[in-house]
């Protein structure tokens, strides 16, 4: 083979190469871009049936919040990224350690295992809904956890306060029993724990006390 054919080859090989990945990077763009234009109506393009809408109206901490959500988001996602109420952690995001608890319609669930679309027309309530609006006053169980020191990292501190107030409202005075089993959903992955640590909490007005609760579990 001569010398300008070895070069005819190279080029000709190149301007493929060239062609085939233009080719899929305009497809590439054009899907992005029929999905996010698409999807959110710009186009006009009808809905199809079955599918996630994906401008939705949440209820969150008493109040009507509009957002726009993928199919595929989880309430956690949706509450830390897109409403900033960054009191609901993401740990495992497997619904096994409980950091990214909240309260759908007053009871306790994990926010990384639901989608957004899921809990519309449900209240929610995030750790940043417990205090008084009015008076940015802490609710009774966060004051009490801060009170007696109820945390160490405290990055888990909003699963189980969360948890906490399910469990104050459902049974004001719980037995250490009842209280291990009621945060038994929630964990703390501290690595210098080496034992179980307990916190009294003193719960002011109907919610008296929450007597040895079991606080971290290693």
């Amino acid at each position: 083979m001569g010398e300008a054919e070895s070069v005819g080859l190279l080029e000709t090989k190149y301007s493929r190469r060239k062609f085939i990945k233009g080719v899929i990077a305009v497809g590439a763009t054009a899907s992005s871009a029929g999905y996010f234009i698409g999807g959110s109506g710009l186009l006009g393009a009808q809905a199809v049936p079955g599918a996630a809408e994906r401008l939705i109206t949440l209820t969150v901490n008493g109040q009507q919040r509009r957002v726009d959500v993928l199919p595929n988001e989880t309430l956690a996602m949706t509450l830390r990224y897109r409403l900033n109420l960054t009191g609901t952690k993401l740990g495992c995001d497997r619904a096994e350690c409980g950091a990214c608890t909240v309260l759908i319609d007053g009871v306790n669930q994990y926010g990384c295992s639901m989608l957004t679309n899921q809990v519309r027309g449900s209240s929610i309530t995030t750790i940043e809904g417990l205090e008084n609006p009015d008076t940015g006053e802490l609710s009774p169980v966060q004051q009490a956890v801060i009170d007696e020191g109820g945390f160490q990292c405290a990055f888990c501190a909003p699963g189980f306060i969360m948890s906490m107030t399910t469990m104050v409202n459902e049974n004001p005075n719980p037995t250490r029993a009842e209280a291990a089993h009621a945060l038994s959903g929630t964990f703390a992955d501290v690595v210098t724990m080496t034992k179980s640590s307990t916190v009294r909490c003193e719960l002011l007005s109907s919610h008296a006390a929450c007597r040895g609760v079991l606080w971290l579990r290693k």
